[in-house]
């Protein structure tokens, strides 16, 4: 499979700081910046800084130190926030890939979202 990578997609410009952002975090891999739509108390969006177009994308092609990177800075977010378990509530981390996931950004991914009792993730298909 190829997975074809637009680099015009927002947050390939928030990358080449074309577009501000409220960083949370950043690593030499990785983006963690603050959702401008949140849908919860915390909502931050965490951003591997290759050209990845979705999870899966990543995991299959990303190196061993970007995808470690990226797993502890997503860790770290949560310990930042203040979602992770060992001083918070909990959180949900969620990351959307193609049509069927509803992904609206092409550029991999991951919602970090907490603060709140967050519901069931998916309601029965109708």
């Amino acid at each position: 499979m190829t997975y074809d990578y637009d680099d015009t997609n927002i947050f390939a410009r928030i990358l080449r700081g074309e577009i501000p952002n409220k960083t949370v975090l950043e690593t030499d891999h990785t983006l963690a910046f603050e959702d401008i739509r949140p849908q919860a108390p915390v909502h931050v969006l965490v951003i591997p800084k290759g050209r990845y177009v979705s999870y899966d994308h990543f995991a299959r092609e990303a190196g061993a130190e970007e995808i470690v990177d990226f797993v502890r800075t997503v860790g770290e977010v949560c310990r930042i926030t203040g979602v992770a378990l060992d001083g918070g509530q909990g959180c949900r981390t969620i990351s959307n890939a193609g049509a069927h996931g509803v992904q609206e950004v092409p550029h991999m991914h991951v919602h970090v979202l907490g603060g709140r009792v967050l519901g069931r993730m998916l309601e029965p298909a109708d």
